[in-house]
């Protein structure tokens, strides 16, 4: 499957210097375009089967711009100057997939990528930025959050996690022929997608707030593979600190909710239940 991150793909020894432009980190170069199923060097399924269904679409929140992904940067000796505003956009083109190799590794919003969590990689959208992809093969679509940088192969637009992937019928073939729109963008007003859609009650359980990544994403791997649906791991500012939350949601139903709930307290004694 192709793949193409700022923080996993570009060789730095490799780039041309372009003035005003950040080098993207080092890593192996991209596989040959012929070849759209080769992974990456090290890259490859999960280890483990996950149900993916029960993972939900990203949720467009109101998030600040990323601080070091949306400058001008090179890779390949191409130089990427990322978009001020997302309104309006609109693309078409060939989409991948990304997994196993990278899970865990920065991206380059700083955000840890988690093949499980609904994100994708864009050469050029603003980080953050919900976009709605559509499997234009088979009209199936997700929506996503928009936290990295790639892919960099001709003709891709856009570089899937595994779990959109699967989501969308795709992961198998390694790539498919996608329609991107963008949905909400750091910095832009916040406004729904179908603005006459009433707002429906949705309910999280938290199972723990951490100051260390490692410990939010440890911990979510060990509800996953306990069976407890649609687990992330959220970063959040509150009094000036960094706090990562791992929760299963959203659940549109308070009883779902408790019993999520039932389910998670004898793995997080701490776990509750929330509301937004």
């Amino acid at each position: 499957m192709a793949r193409g991150t700022v923080t996993a793909l570009a060789c730095c020894a490799l780039l041309a210097a372009c003035a005003g432009a950040e080098r993207a980190p080092p890593h192996s170069p991209p596989p040959p375009d012929d070849n759209p199923r080769k992974f990456y060097p090290g890259d490859g399924l999960p280890e483990e089967e996950v149900d993916v269904a029960a993972i939900p679409d990203a949720v467009p929140v109101a998030e600040p711009r990323s601080a070091n992904g949306n400058r001008p940067y090179a890779a390949f000796g191409k130089t990427y100057v990322p978009l001020k505003s997302a309104r309006g956009f609109r693309q078409r083109g060939t989409a991948s997939w990304y997994g196993r190799g990278f899970h865990g590794r920065r991206t380059a919003s700083g955000e840890r990528y988690d093949m499980f969590a609904m994100t994708a990689a864009h050469p050029t959208l603003p980080l953050p930025t919900f976009v709605r992809v559509r499997n234009i093969g088979n009209g199936l679509s997700v929506v996503v959050k928009v936290n990295d940088r790639g892919p960099f192969l001709r003709g891709r637009v856009i570089d899937l996690s595994f779990a959109a992937a699967k989501k969308l019928r795709m992961a198998a073939a390694g790539t498919a022929e996608v329609e991107v729109t963008a949905v909400f963008a750091a910095g832009d007003a916040m406004e729904k997608e179908n603005p006459g859609d009433a707002a429906e009650p949705q309910w999280f359980v938290q199972a723990g707030a951490f100051a260390s990544e490692d410990s939010a994403l440890q911990l979510a791997q060990h509800l996953r593979r306990n069976g407890v649906p649609a687990v992330g791991v959220t970063g959040i500012e509150k009094n000036g600190a960094k706090l990562y939350r791992v929760r299963a949601g959203p659940i549109r139903d308070g009883e779902n909710a408790e019993r999520v709930l039932r389910q998670v307290l004898p793995l997080a004694a701490g776990a509750r239940l929330v509301g937004i």
